[in-house]
């Protein structure tokens, strides 16, 4: 493995299914228009709730990316 050097970038996915969908559309979206993407960390979880029951998930991601060469 090469020394590597990360940008990071945050950014919010949501999801009405679940905290793994909004992850999975957050980090499937980013991938349109970033290369090398290696790996994310979750920064923060919060849902809106209508009725008593969870609505709609978000989660904040902090992902990052190598720099090209």
């Amino acid at each position: 493995m090469s020394d590597h050097v990360y940008k990071h970038l945050d950014l919010t996915g949501s999801s009405t299914t679940s905290v793994e969908d909004a992850i999975q559309n957050a980090v499937s979206r980013a991938a349109k228009s970033l290369r090398d993407i290696r790996w994310f960390e979750v920064k923060e979880i919060r849902g809106h709730v209508d009725g008593g029951k969870v609505a709609h998930w978000q989660v904040t991601l902090r992902l990052a990316f190598t720099l090209e060469e």
